[in-house]
């Protein structure tokens, strides 16, 4: 599950640096701006009624309202998830898109420096707002959900109905990608795009457009991505996409750098080891697991599980 959710959230950082050329600092805050959007939708819809709209959209900051108290869950209130989503996906295509409006496209021709510290920049400004609207307290945001075992030769695993909900959408959202970019005609500029800019613009690829389709799609994924990851760990703050962030570029870099089936198989493998290290090391370390793991396949493969191939 958490190989899902770092997979999926790498698809938007790897197509930002393939086609635009520059690490997006800020994504890891876009992603946390996803989760407070759409679940601030969540707990408006599944609380209406019942308690304060100011404190349903601020997501019961301050202890106001608890998920739990609202029996928030896929199968408790499936329309309030299912908005929330599809809130969440909307309002981090919108943030991405003024962002680049207003701040990255006036620098666009700059190098990939200038453009690392304005993400950098952008990042943090986002972060503290988020924690200035929303509080800094970390909150509940779901009840328990309904689980069943799944029966092995040693054992038995427990899945829950969130796990098998972030499994679908990830594994769903993927797969477009992968239609996307083999299928369709945007899919083809996008890759003809990242392979030579110049070329691209020389044979008529409308290369405005393609960027636009790239925060679009990037901002989308990055905030499902976000709100699942909150909807199967159960707790939101205001600094869980920062936290992430460094996993993310772990897995775009160990996939190779701008292969958006690179930074797929690079999350599995970073969530992989970061979960499956605490059965070792104390889970204080799973972290430097994960980053260790990626030292040692790219002393053997520098380029990346995918060689490095971008987009595609």
């Amino acid at each position: 599950m958490r190989g899902l959710v770092i997979g999926l959230a790498s698809i938007g950082l790897s197509m930002t640096y393939s086609i635009l050329n520059f690490a997006n600092f800020a994504h890891g805050d876009y992603i946390t701006a996803g989760a407070f959007s759409g679940w601030a939708t969540t707990y408006l819809v599944a609380g209406l009624g019942r308690a304060d709209i100011g404190a349903l959209l601020l997501v019961g900051a301050g202890g106001s309202v608890y998920g739990g108290t609202l029996d928030i869950g896929i199968t408790s209130t499936p329309l309030a998830i299912v908005l929330g989503l599809f809130a969440a996906g909307v309002c981090t295509v919108a943030l991405s898109l003024v962002v680049d409006r207003t701040v990255f496209r006036p620098i666009r021709d700059e190098d990939g420096i200038t453009l690392l510290i304005t993400s950098i920049g952008i990042a943090f400004a986002l972060r503290y707002l988020m924690q200035f609207v929303f509080g800094s307290d970390v909150r509940g945001t779901t009840a328990q959900p309904p689980s069943f075992s799944l029966y092995f030769v040693d054992g038995a695993v427990r899945i829950n109905m969130h796990d098998l909900t972030l499994a679908v959408v990830a594994g769903g959202l993927m797969l477009g990608v992968h239609l996307l970019l083999q299928r369709t005609k945007l899919g083809k500029a996008m890759r003809a795009m990242s392979d030579n800019e110049d070329l691209a613009r020389v044979t008529g690829i409308p290369t405005e457009r393609v960027v636009r389709s790239v925060w679009i799609i990037g901002g989308g994924l990055t905030g499902v991505a976000g709100y699942t990851f909150i909807l199967w760990k159960g707790t939101l703050g205001f600094n869980d996409g920062w936290l992430l962030l460094l996993l993310i570029f772990a897995a775009v870099i160990l996939g190779g750098i701008g292969s958006v089936y690179g930074a797929i198989a690079g999350g599995l493998v970073i969530g992989l080891t970061a979960s499956l290290s605490v059965i070792w090391i104390p889970s204080a370390f799973a972290r430097a697991a994960a980053f260790v793991v990626m030292i040692l396949i790219l002393l053997v493969k520098p380029e990346g599980l995918f060689s490095g191939r971008s987009t595609a």
